[in-house]
């Protein structure tokens, strides 16, 4: 079982449109954030946030993510993209023959490093 200490953080200054202080994020937990006036108090509200957000994991049987695995990624995701965006979308894989998402994964993939990369990166270059 992982100790809250073994959880990675992050603590960043807010500015003063934000409010000031400090904020504190956990990566493996994208919900789970808190503030204080103080690196201290972020850092204590933020270890009292971080109990009360695996608590809430296990209390609805949903999976804690272990530290340092960068969180509980369900593969889903929504994107709202301007009308003609989608349209353009829409077009193109009907052209190609394939799925809306089929295309898009691929876009993100390409994007990602996936096949057809290299060729973008060298072109320019």
């Amino acid at each position: 079982m992982s100790k809250l200490t073994d959880y990675p953080f992050e603590v960043r200054p807010l500015s003063s449109e934000e409010g000031g202080g400090y904020l504190i994020s956990f990566p493996d937990f994208a919900e789970c954030i808190s503030d204080g006036e103080t690196v201290a108090e972020a850092m204590e509200n933020g270890r009292d946030a971080l109990k009360a957000t695996i608590a809430a994991l296990k209390a609805k049987k949903l999976p804690v993510p272990a530290p340092n695995s960068g969180g509980v990624a369900s593969g889903k995701f929504v994107a709202r993209v301007p009308k003609t965006v989608h349209a353009q979308l829409a077009t193109r894989a009907r052209a190609e023959g394939v799925s809306l998402n089929a295309l898009v994964l691929t876009f993100i993939a390409q994007g990602l490093g996936g096949p057809g990369s290299k060729a973008r990166a060298k072109s320019a270059a």
